[in-house]
């Protein structure tokens, strides 16, 4: 076994070492290939949530493809996803043809679970994930 590989790195991307410095977690964990993705949410870089479900979508997708991005991974390496929502049965069909376009085939594993709160009261919903980086190639689907 390898064991060069399986060092355990912190990533943490510039925008997001507050909540590192502050709150004491990473952003994602990556040992050998595995990414572990903390719960993205919808807010913007002055730390506002988006307007509706489907801005708050667009943005916690695009925190997750920074994340993803900074520990050498893309969206197509994604295998599981996990998503929390305050209003998930008013919300799901909106939030599912935001995520279709971020994964617009080889969709990765999901489990939808309602809850009542997220870490601001505005928040309707939060994505974390699960990748191995180099796994989106085509060449074998």
């Amino acid at each position: 076994m390898n064991t060069r590989n399986l060092k355990r790195q912190s990533i943490n991307t510039p925008s997001t070492q507050v909540f590192y410095d502050r709150f004491h977690f990473s952003q994602a964990t990556r040992v050998g290939d595995m990414i572990w993705v903390s719960g993205q949410v919808g807010i913007d870089a002055e730390m506002r949530p988006g307007k509706g479900i489907e801005e708050q979508t667009q943005l916690a997708f695009s925190a997750l493809r920074e994340v993803l991005d900074a520990a050498g991974a893309t969206l197509a390496d994604v295998v599981e996803l996990m998503t929390f929502h305050t209003q998930l049965d008013a919300d799901m069909s909106v939030f599912a043809r935001v995520k279709d376009s971020y994964f617009p085939d080889r969709y990765p594993s999901w489990t939808a679970v309602g809850i009542s709160q997220l870490a601001m009261p505005e928040l309707r919903v939060e994505i974390r994930a699960v990748a191995i980086a180099g796994s989106g190639s085509t060449e074998s689907s």
